[in-house]
């Protein structure tokens, strides 16, 4: 983990005790806090031009020049301790003074080891995007108490009532992932609100991963535990409804938007409570990723017996209970020996969000189906090469066999042959037919790789989504975009490449802003190509290319009965 030592948050009356989950020692802590007050004694917050009243709290911020940033706030208590495993507990009350100039700590994070004998072309083509939106921030400590926001603002401004704001949720697979991650700097988005005249507010949010947010098993199920790092996000909703006036953001004005596990956790903010947004949000964005093709909770008592046994828990009386006790180093190593979302199972992990009969009311499939979702616009898209990231774990599989039995073990558990007939012919072994798409035979690093790609990324992204859209269009306000841009060696325009666009900023950036304020994307400028609502018979998406036509209006009808008849057996045979 990382040794840095982080300059502490705040003088703050709700700071649990110290613990070794900190992965610093209690002493330093301690002195580092002695250190800092006195260096503050005399005019301290003098040096930093942002601050704001919260409650009987000031929050000291820094200043950028046109963006004020409030970093690493505290939206709930640490989950330490008996804390640990348990619904967050939000912070209701501040009090003295929080300083909000540095990010604050990550949420520990699950271990993913490319496979070393990668084509070189692969890892040349990966490295840029895994640089930015693929590893935790190193210079920022990892720990359980992590539980915090980042708000940033436009700096200069004296009136800030009414202002709309977006919540960004990041991705990682629920595994990893933190709002410090150098590539989720909202900064850009704001100053490029700015730029355009339609100034916003960008607030990001850090929420429990694998066995400390998602773990699952029986024991989980009955003590109401399930899904804790969606119970976390929905915290921060609520806390964030409630302080974001003093930031000058309107409460009634939010935008939820994510990305990846992000994206995911959006489609269930939209369906918890039989689609009540509870007056937390008005509208939601989409990038890669709706319904997973998981099943039940207690699927996954596999999972949580190993990790019970691996940290030494097997004989007590309350497994749950031991979980809660024992070194945060100790639970982490477990989890590393655990499936990743790059290793051979790809994003069979058992850590995405399962129906727990309370924030997931049934399977997330049959949600998408037989659910009711929140009556508020949406936007949602993909890219276009969203599997092969997700595949580099399998260069092992390399015939028809391999490959047909590999679907029915992992992907679709339970199926017979006969049941993936259907599935093995619409996506054919040929190059030509795979992902990265429209490559011909190039990046064929094994016979079955591009076809691997193409079945995993329709799968988890373009099926569910397509899904989600044909269902609801009809009767709500959506729009639909596709991202083809990026065209990384061996991957393509892979999955978290639209963020290059996103937070650049870049044109997606100005359409997603419009939809922040106006609840629609488009300009008042006739130069900006016309982003269509989507509906089931015109089908038409928006497009944003690399080359001369960088933004089009096309339909998004490629590997359509592919993504139907995935879709069908996703149903059937939850992971």
């Amino acid at each position: 983990m990382p040794t840095a030592v982080k300059r502490p948050h705040a003088v703050r009356e709700y700071e649990s005790a110290p613990t070794d989950a900190m992965f610093l020692p209690t002493t330093p802590r301690i002195l580092l806090l002695q250190v800092w007050l006195a260096s503050c004694a005399h005019g301290c917050l003098t040096e930093y031009k942002a601050s704001v009243k919260l409650g009987q709290a000031n929050i000291v911020g820094t200043i950028n020049g046109s963006v004020e940033s409030f970093l690493g706030i505290p939206y709930a208590q640490p989950p330490v301790g008996d804390l640990r495993l348990r619904l967050p507990q939000l912070i209701e009350s501040y009090h003295g003074t929080i300083d909000a100039t540095s990010l604050g700590n990550q949420c520990l994070q699950q271990a993913a080891t490319v496979p070393a004998d990668l084509p070189l072309e692969i890892l040349e083509g990966a490295l840029p995007l895994l640089a930015k939106f693929g590893v935790s921030n190193p210079d920022v400590i990892q720990s359980e108490d992590c539980l915090s926001i980042n708000i940033i603002r436009p700096a200069n401004t004296t009136d800030f009532r009414f202002r709309r704001w977006t919540r960004w949720i990041y991705g990682g697979g629920f595994t990893d992932g933190s709002n410090a991650m150098t590539g989720y700097n909202g900064s850009a988005i704001v100053e490029r609100s700015i730029d355009i005249g339609e100034p916003l507010i960008f607030v990001a949010l850090n929420y429990r991963l694998h066995v400390l947010g998602f773990l699952g098993g029986k024991e989980v199920q009955d003590a109401g535990v399930a899904n804790l790092g969606l119970h976390d996000q929905r915290a921060a909703l609520r806390w964030t409804n409630k302080f974001i006036p003093s930031f000058g953001g309107d409460p009634a004005k939010v935008t939820i938007w994510g990305e990846s596990a992000g994206s995911m956790s959006v489609f269930f903010h939209l369906f918890l409570n039989g689609g009540n947004p509870d007056g937390l949000f008005r509208a939601g964005i989409m990038s890669s990723g709706s319904s997973t093709p998981t099943g039940h909770i207690t699927d996954l008592q596999g999972t949580y017996d190993f990790v019970v046994n691996q940290v030494g828990c097997t004989n007590a009386t309350d497994t749950l209970a031991c979980l809660r006790t024992v070194p945060a180093e100790s639970l982490l190593a477990a989890v590393n020996q655990t499936p990743n979302e790059v290793d051979i199972k790809g994003l069979a992990t058992p850590y995405f969000p399962r129906a727990d009969g309370a924030f997931v009311a049934r399977p997330p499939q049959q949600l998408a189906v037989h659910g009711k979702i929140a009556d508020v616009p949406v936007i949602i898209g993909d890219v276009k090469d969203e599997g092969p990231i997700f595949s580099l774990g399998m260069m092992n599989i390399t015939t028809d066999e391999e490959f047909a039995s590999y679907l029915a073990q992992t992907w679709f558990p339970g199926a017979s042959s006969r049941d993936l007939t259907k599935l093995l012919r619409l996506y054919p072994s040929d190059p030509s037919a795979g992902s990265p798409f429209d490559t011909g035979n190039a990046n064929a690093f094994t016979p079955q790789y591009k076809r691997i790609s193409a079945v995993q990324g329709d799968w988890f992204f373009n099926a569910p989504r397509r899904q989600l859209l044909d269902r609801f269009s009809r009767h709500q306000l959506m729009y639909n975009f596709q991202s083809a841009r990026g065209n990384f060696t061996g991957i393509g325009d892979a999955h978290g490449s639209d963020l290059l666009t996103a937070f650049g900023p870049g044109d997606m950036t100005d359409y997603f802003i419009r939809f922040i304020n106006h609840l629609d994307p488009n300009s008042h400028d006739e130069t900006d190509p016309v982003w269509p609502r989507y509906d089931t018979v015109g089908r038409l998406t928006l497009q944003f290319n690399d080359g001369s036509n960088p933004v089009n209006v096309t339909v998004d009808d490629e590997r359509l009965a592919g993504t139907d008849e995935l879709s069908r057996l996703s149903l059937r045979f939850p992971i």
